[in-house]
């Protein structure tokens, strides 16, 4: 079957190497990529990943800009390692390693839009009112799989094993666009954000409050 981008095609293993280049890079690459859930009764729930951000340990923004902590371990860990970290006290954000071993940086994994098991994600996130709002956000994407830490930060996204899979159909976005990052206040204007342009489910842009001005 040929993919699109609400239908899945063949799924294979996602290549590790795609995400060994620089984190915008990787953030690109992971564009049209599939998350796969690995439910109780067996079954999967699948989505295909329509917006990334991209952050490094040479970014202000990033978490690793501080170096290693046990909070960001997995930023350093090899490329496909999961980092979930809770945002705000609220809401828990799946992210994907980049780069080198050794090297904090990764990947937030923004939006999506559903492949299978619709119904199970739409019962996690009662408050979506339309099937756009369903995964448009880190936080509602978690929500919506079901993702958390400790239970998933730091497993490998690209092993067979794992609870929660980054796979790769094939897909390939038509068009990319890019731009600031949502709500970091340094760095506020750095382009790495990225998204698939066909894409209705990719979220607002919001700058934060205290975030410089340009210029």
């Amino acid at each position: 079957m040929t993919p699109g981008l609400r239908q899945a095609g063949r799924l294979a293993p996602f290549a590790r190497e795609r995400l060994a280049d620089s984190a915008p890079e990787a953030a690109v690459a992971l564009l049209g990529a599939v998350v796969r859930r690995r439910e109780a009764d067996g079954t999967w729930s699948a989505v295909r990943v329509v917006e990334t951000e991209a952050y490094r340990e040479d970014d202000p923004a990033s978490h690793s800009a501080a170096g290693r902590t046990a909070r960001t371990a997995p930023m350093f860990e090899q490329p496909g390692t999961a980092y979930v970290y809770r945002s705000y006290g609220m809401h828990w954000c799946l992210n994907v390693t980049a780069e080198p071993v050794g090297v904090g940086a990764a990947a937030l994994v923004r939006a999506a839009v559903v492949l299978a098991g619709h119904e199970r994600l739409r019962a996690r996130r009662p408050a979506a009112r339309t099937d756009r709002d369903l995964l448009r956000g880190p936080g509602r994407l978690c929500q919506a799989l079901a993702i958390s830490a400790p239970d998933h930060d730091g497993i490998d996204l690209l092993s067979p094993a794992a609870e929660v899979q980054l796979l790769d159909d094939g897909f390939r976005p038509r068009a990319v666009v890019a731009g600031p990052r949502v709500g970091v206040r340094l760095a506020a204007d750095v382009p790495w954000r990225f998204a698939v342009a066909e894409a209705a489910e990719v979220s607002a842009y919001r700058r934060h409050p205290r975030a410089p001005l340009p210029g």
